[in-house]
Parts: structure tokens; C-alpha cells; sequence
């Protein structure tokens, strides 16, 4: 069963590498909102080549992904990644106009943004 979320580019994560059993790796996850009256944001990965479409997209435009959803056990807990295995353009190229542009989107490689100076947001973490 093909799984397919088009939504806005928000920011693209720093790029992780390393070795394993299997040589070297490389993963890139990147944040998309989906949109409608409610937007949520969703957490995605790509791995190898797959990030290099990563590359030429920009905060903003508008992405058509296609996905698996996996879930593995380690020690006791379950985590939950959902990979991209094709990431394509669904807007045309162009990126979408932003209304509420956060200081920490305007260059998709920096880190996120997070502006908690003494506020309290009620979240336990």
C-alpha cells in the first residue's frame, strides 16, 4: 500500500552520517505541514540518495512524498520513522507564499527555531 503527504516545506534537519555493518550511511530528515484547519507538522527521513532531492527544494515550497512506515523495538520501547522513498516538487517548483515566516526557517539547513525565554508552555519535556 503506496503511502503519499503532500504538504509545505518547513525546515530541513542537519544531515546524519556514519558507519554500520553494511559500510557508510547517510540520513536527512526533514519537517513537512500538512495542510487544512488544523496544520500539523510531520517528521520525515530520507536515507542515500533519496536526500539529494532535499537539495534543490527550499522552506516554503510545496512537496509530494511518498513513504514506508516503520516500527522497531529496543529495549522495551517502539520507534516509529516514516522514510521517504520519493520526494518530489507538487507545487511546480515555486514556493509557496509564507504568511508567518519564523526567524529559524529562513535558511533550511539552520537548526529550528525555539523561543522559550521563560515561558512557560505546559509541555513536561
Amino acid at each position: 500500500m503506496p503511502l503519499e503527504l503532500s504538504g509545505r516545506l518547513v525546515t530541513v534537519l542537519p544531515e546524519q552520517t556514519g558507519n554500520g555493518k553494511n559500510g557508510t550511511w547517510r540520513k536527512q530528515d526533514f519537517i513537512i505541514e500538512l495542510a487544512g484547519p488544523f496544520p500539523k507538522k510531520v517528521c520525515m527521513t530520507a536515507w542515500g540518495d533519496k536526500a539529494d532531492a532535499l537539495l534543490s527544494a527550499s522552506a516554503g515550497e510545496e512537496l509530494k512524498v511518498s513513504f514506508d512506515v516503520e516500527s522497531r523495538e529496543y529495549n522495551g520501547r517502539w520507534y516509529t520513522d516514516l522514510k521517504a522513498w520519493k520526494i518530489e516538487s507538487a507545487g511546480g517548483g515555486q514556493p509557496a507564499p509564507q504568511a508567518n515566516k519564523q526567524p529559524g526557517n529562513a535558511n533550511i539547513n539552520a537548526a529550528p527555531y525555539f523561543n522559550n525565554q521563560g515561558e512557560d508552555d505546559g509541555l513536561p519535556f
